[in-house]
């Protein structure tokens, strides 16, 4: 059997275990290249030679997604995002354009630690009942977040940008750094977005209820009861709040960051000295500081096996030439003219994409071969990256194959066929947008 046809096989299984469910990405990642390896002809011994190039290309991502994990984690605990987040929605007073604008910087901010469960744990039980109150549709809710939590899911610490990383064997912060710009115009382009929406939204409310100002003046009342009393009955609701500290986590915070943007050292390291820091400053106790690493251990070791078990699938793919030999026979088979153009193609049809494979399969299975074939055609290994990246992230949190998207439905009682539908067409428009604005800019080589 041909290197290209095993490969071919490997990747085929591994999406279909990954799109199935039916075993985690850990299991789909790890099996199936070592049976194909063997099928190859390969021996133990060299399996292990591949093992090990594989992991030494992934494991400062895996560090990295540990102490990210555990830094953003401890920053939910001691409540850093809780009077940002309780004053945004205080301050909307029952403006539908308002709440529209708000709904995105909340999610923002909420995405912050690279989570889209924890973002919609935050966001939906604290807009809902306003969009109920004023008779929003709620499908616009989770359409705002879901743009707005995809712009921000473009950092090192979030998953996408940590499997590509993996996949082209880079920095993470220094493969984010060039799409700083897209993310500050994709928020730009979200605010505008939440505007027209919120527009429309108000007039069809109108429309629908004779107007909207009897509801506004009633959620007004109800914020202005509460407005002063909401960041006090939540510290004392929280025994890990510390609001007294707020200041000292928030420099924390943007010192962390500040030093990621600088690129000086490795993310890893700023985010297990960011951990080091926070963690004594608000946990004096051992015994607190364990609990709080406990606590949000396993999504960080989750995070980090699943970048390990692909070191082993992509150091078996590079280092058997599966790689090579399938990007060669694709090459073989695709018209001249467009082959050159495969990674825009790609990037154009990434969130539909996010319909039918998972991320991990995105990512770790279709990412690898479209930039070896495109490598062939002289194209820069970012600049496909770049293109499936911006292509494919903003429709993250509309697909029925992440987890995320299924609580966000059961927090909000809605269903996903009306959430994919409502939402699709904006989310798609936005990627494709972006995609030509990083073109013109020369983020994306043609």
């Amino acid at each position: 059997m041909s290197l290209s046809l095993i490969g071919f096989m490997i990747i085929l299984v591994i999406v279909v275990l990954l799109i199935s469910g039916k075993v985690t990405p850990i299991v789909a990642m790890v099996l199936p290249p070592i049976i194909g390896a063997l099928l190859a002809g390969f021996a133990f011994a060299e399996i292990g030679v591949f093992f090990e190039e594989g992991i030494a290309s992934v494991i400062s991502i895996a560090i990295m997604f540990i102490f990210a994990i555990l830094f953003f984690g401890i920053m939910q605990d001691v409540g850093l995002f809780d009077p940002m987040i309780n004053k945004m929605v205080a301050l909307t007073k029952g403006n539908v354009i308002t709440v529209c604008i708000v709904t995105v910087i909340i999610a923002a901010v909420a995405q912050l630690d690279g989570s889209g469960a924890s973002t919609f744990l935050i966001t939906i039980p604290a807009l809902l009942p306003l969009y109920n109150r004023l008779k929003m549709n709620p499908y616009l809710l989770l359409l705002l977040i879901a743009g707005s939590a995809g712009m921000i899911n473009m950092l090192p610490w979030a998953g996408p940008l940590g499997r590509t990383a993996s996949v082209l064997g880079m920095d993470v912060t220094e493969l984010w750094q060039p799409l700083i710009p897209i993310q500050i115009i994709g928020m730009v382009i979200m605010l505008l977005l939440a505007v027209f929406l919120g527009v429309r939204e108000k007039r069809r409310i109108e429309r629908m209820y004779g107007g909207s100002l009897e509801v506004a003046a009633a959620v007004e009342l109800a914020y202005e009861e509460d407005e002063e009393s909401d960041t006090e009955q939540e510290a004392k609701k929280n025994s890990l709040a510390r609001p007294k500290l707020l200041w000292i986590n928030a420099l924390i915070a943007l010192a962390v960051i500040g030093v990621l943007m600088t690129g000086i050292i490795p993310a890893g390291l700023a985010f297990m000295i960011g951990v080091s820091i926070a963690l004594p400053i608000n946990y004096p106790n051992v015994k607190e500081q364990m609990a709080r690493i406990r606590e949000h251990a396993p999504n960080a070791l989750t995070m980090a096996s699943i970048i390990l078990a692909a070191g082993l699938f992509l150091g078996i793919l590079d280092g058997t030439g599966m790689l090579t030999a399938i990007a060669n026979d694709i090459v073989g088979v695709l018209p001249g003219t467009i082959a050159p153009y495969l990674h825009l193609i790609v990037g154009f049809l990434g969130v539909p994409f996010d319909l039918l494979l998972s991320t991990d399969a995105y990512y770790f299975a279709l990412l690898p071969v479209v930039e070896q074939i495109a490598a062939g055609f002289g194209v820069d290994s970012t600049s496909t990256a770049y293109a499936m990246v911006i292509g494919n992230i903003v429709g993250k949190f509309v697909s029925p194959l992440a987890p995320a998207v299924w609580l966000a439905l059961g927090l909000s009682g809605l269903e996903m066929g009306r959430h994919i539908r409502y939402s699709l067409f904006w989310l798609w428009g936005i990627s494709l947008v972006l995609i030509g604005i990083a073109v013109l800019i020369g983020i994306i080589g043609v």
